[in-house]
């Protein structure tokens, strides 16, 4: 009898103990936590936003950074709702994630960053935890080993987590994270990321779209067109290489999805930025004047594709 007690109470003490961590990595304090209070912010704004054609941003953080979604919808004259999140929680998790917002009329535009679109399985760092966090543990079929992992991991914040947050307290008197700032009526950022740490290069490209990446796209244009929705696809803007190899992987890549689904971008550059003065901290993520160039070339490519 003893032993058994002695077996409960170092269960309920890992049990509390994993609580304490999965509190503070998913509901307050970590990065996935703020992560997951954006998510469930944008898609409360898409959900509030009623209207009879609409246009989703999707995608990871090269879709959030880089759309001006407020401009977008003066330009287009289309309410516009930039409900991007971030890339680590891979393809197959984002994918689900929007699915319950779409409506009929609705236009989906999809711009997977090269992470995402290179891909073999279409899970990332965050696609297990992420999944949990918002209370749908195992969504985009996560393997079981790796929900597991990421479940028992779920409830140990790590040193370098917990040493940022020590800081943030003394520092700032409060926990912050990099999607801890607000979004607007939108959806979009309103604090612009500052690269810090290293000098630009130029981003190679050294593969095209996986067939994994091609598969999990035609499934969700499915999906997006069962709700009476339309899906469009676009090409990430980076601040890239134009060796021959990165543009060659791009123009197929872009030959790939056009087979799928219209994708809007520019033929000539295919996206290929070579000034870095257009971008915030990393090869996607643009500055606001960046993000206005980039959103009226979207614009115009939305026009001149005659999509509706």
């Amino acid at each position: 009898m003893n032993k058994f007690f002695k077996l409960s109470s170092w269960f309920a003490i890992a049990g509390l103990t994993w609580g304490v961590g999965y509190f503070y990595n998913a509901r307050y304090g970590g990065e996935l936590s703020w992560l997951r209070m954006m998510y469930e912010e944008k898609i409360a704004i898409a959900k509030e936003v009623q209207a009879p054609q609409r246009i989703l941003i999707v995608g990871g953080s090269g879709a959030h950074y880089t759309v001006d979604a407020k401009l977008m919808q003066e330009k287009l004259g289309i309410p516009t709702i930039n409900i991007a999140t971030d890339g680590p929680i891979g393809l197959d998790v984002i994918l689900p994630s929007v699915v319950d917002v779409i409506k009929k009329g609705d236009i989906v535009l999809l711009i997977p960053e090269y992470l995402l679109l290179l891909d073999d399985d279409g899970f990332g760092d965050r696609s297990g935890q992420f999944g949990a966090a918002i209370g749908k543990p195992g969504l985009g079929n996560v393997p079981p080993k790796q929900l597991a992992q990421d479940l028992m991991l779920l409830g140990i914040p790590t040193l370098k987590s917990a040493t940022k947050s020590s800081l943030d307290v003394v520092q700032k008197g409060r926990l912050t994270g990099y999607y801890s700032d607000p979004v607007t009526a939108n959806g979009d950022p309103t604090v612009m990321k500052k690269r810090t740490k290293s000098e630009w290069w130029s981003l190679t490209i050294k593969d095209s779209v996986s067939p994994h990446s091609l598969r999990r796209i035609e499934q969700f244009k499915q999906e997006v067109e069962a709700k009476g929705a339309t899906l469009v696809l676009g090409l990430s803007w980076i601040y890239g290489s134009t060796d021959t190899k990165t543009i060659s992987n791009i123009r197929k890549t872009a030959t790939e999805l056009g087979k799928i689904a219209p994708v809007l971008y520019d033929k000539e550059t295919l996206n290929v930025k070579t000034d870095s003065s257009l971008f915030a901290d990393t090869h996607y993520h643009l500055n606001p004047d960046g993000r206005r160039t980039r959103t009226s070339e979207l614009v115009e490519q939305f026009k001149a594709a005659n999509i509706k």
